[in-house]
């Protein structure tokens, strides 16, 4: 059996997509565009590590990058990973239905 197409490539995105920093980066990216001094203040994470995060998102194709003057600035490069993210973050702080009493037979 054959797998289905876009397994590999979708497990990769989520690896990149493994890091709650890089989550963070990607919101703040989503509601603006912004450069690495700004994703540093909003972000409360050092340059290095910001940069190193935003290498990491380029090179999987999540972010572009654009020089505005000296500065680099950051923005998606589609919108849909943002929704990707935002579904995400909505399915785990639902309610577990468990503790509802109710019973989920797809497990």
């Amino acid at each position: 059996m054959t797998r289905e197409a876009g397994l590999e490539a979708t497990a990769a995105l989520f690896k990149v997509l493994g890091s709650s920093s890089r989550l963070y980066l990607l919101r703040l990216l989503a509601a603006e565009p912004a450069g690495v001094s700004a994703l540093v203040e909003r972000s409360e994470m050092s340059q290095p590590l910001v940069s190193q995060h935003l290498r990491t998102l380029r090179q999987a194709g999540i972010v572009t990058v654009s020089r505005t003057g000296r500065e680099a600035v950051y923005q998606l490069a589609d919108h849909h990973i943002a929704h990707v993210v935002d579904d995400a973050i909505t399915h785990v702080l639902e309610e577990d239905p468990s503790d509802k009493g109710e019973n989920d037979e797809h497990d």
